[in-house]
Order: C-alpha cells, then sequence, then structure tokens
C-alpha cells in the first residue's frame, strides 16, 4: 500500500499525456476527455490522502521519493494543461485562451513571488523570496491562486462535459454531482491552510532562531 500514493500520480501522469495526444491528433471525443478527466482528478484526490496513510519508513524511504513532490507537481500541472488545450483547440477557443493566459501569469508569475524559483514549495524556497520575508502574505497568494485554479477547473470540465453527445438528463445530472464535489473541494482547500502552515513550520523556526544564534 505504500506504493499506492505514487500509482495513483503515475496514473494522473499518464493520463495528462494521453489527453493531450489525443488533443494534438485530433482522436477522441469531448466523452473520452471527460471520462479520462474525471479518473485523473480521482486520483489527485486520493493520492495525498494514500501518501499519509501509508507512509514508507524513514530508512526504507525509496530514494525516488526524493523527487516525488515535484513529479505530484509536474503531474497537476500537465493535467491542467491537458484539460485546457482539449477545451481550447476542441471545445471552445475564447475561453480557453483566457484560462491559458491567467494560467501562465499564475503559475510563473505565483510561483518567482512567492518561492523565488518556479515549482517551489513552503520549505523550497529561494531566501529572497515572499515565502522567507513574509509568509502570512504568501500563504494569501497561494490560497487565493489554489481557489481561482479550482474555479477555472469546474469551468473547464462543465464546458466539456455540455460539448458531449450524451442526453440532457446525463449531462445535468453529471453537472451536479461535480457541483457537489467542488462544494467539497472548496472546505477542503479551506483545509490546506493548515497544511500550509506546518509546511511553513521549518521556515518559521529557522527564522526565529536566527538572531539567537548571533
Amino acid at each position: 500500500m505504500r506504493y499506492l500514493a505514487d500509482i495513483l500520480t503515475s496514473i494522473r501522469f499518464i493520463l495528462a499525456l494521453a489527453l493531450i495526444y489525443g488533443c494534438v491528433m485530433h482522436s477522441g471525443g469531448p466523452e473520452a476527455a471527460f471520462i479520462i478527466f474525471l479518473v485523473a482528478e480521482l486520483t489527485d484526490a486520493f493520492d495525498g490522502t494514500c501518501a499519509r496513510k501509508w507512509p514508507f519508513p524513514k530508512d526504507k524511504t525509496p530514494k525516488y521519493r526524493k523527487y516525488a513532490a515535484k513529479f505530484d507537481m509536474v503531474s497537476d500541472a500537465l493535467l491542467a494543461g491537458a484539460q485546457v488545450l482539449f477545451l481550447t483547440f476542441r471545445v471552445n477557443w475564447v475561453i480557453g485562451l483566457v484560462i491559458i493566459i491567467y494560467y501562465a501569469i499564475s503559475s510563473i508569475g505565483g510561483d518567482l513571488l512567492v518561492y523565488g524559483k518556479l515549482m517551489g514549495h513552503p520549505d523550497d524556497c529561494t531566501k529572497n523570496s515572499l515565502a522567507q520575508k513574509n509568509f502570512p502574505v504568501a500563504k494569501k497568494i497561494i490560497l487565493t491562486r489554489r481557489y481561482l485554479y479550482t474555479i477555472c477547473l469546474g469551468v473547464t470540465n462543465a464546458l466539456i462535459l455540455f460539448a458531449t453527445s450524451w442526453p440532457e438528463p446525463v449531462k445535468w445530472g453529471l453537472f451536479a454531482f461535480g457541483c457537489l464535489i467542488f462544494v467539497f473541494m472548496w472546505f477542503f482547500l479551506k483545509q490546506r491552510r493548515q497544511n500550509i502552515s506546518r509546511d511553513a513550520v521549518n521556515i518559521e523556526e529557522k527564522l526565529a532562531k536566527r538572531p539567537s544564534s548571533k
């Protein structure tokens, strides 16, 4: 079970690549894309839970786990890119382009501002980053970005859902189910405040110890 989290993350990575391939090669329709999106999002919802529930002992942690957090972030970014790529080229290019611009600004600008580097993390940032200098403000930026990302994700999936050829009752039923998941994610993301704070404990402790160590 210790490998389950890594397996789920790998599945999400593979599904994202499959979506990009299907979009570029113009194979598969909105129906297949939506199902793949759903499965990929489920892996995203549970891989973190599995990693916390079945951790590796410190003396038996595989070497590749050193890059597990980075791989998870790359998988998430790749999936988001695959979704908006499909939306742009197969469903609605105007809304897709707007979301692409937001993702670019949010991902590149946000990471450089908060962490001082791309694909950063609260405990993996530069000395001059906002996360080091003023973490409460950095935390607000992180949370706001996650809220907006969740909204973009919901809009993208909803547009792809209603582009399918499924019967209207099926579309609206899935849409209602998706709204319930969105509400769950919204409250789940609020709990991320505690997770982010825990991630920042090491930074805050180091900063607090610097004056006393002189």
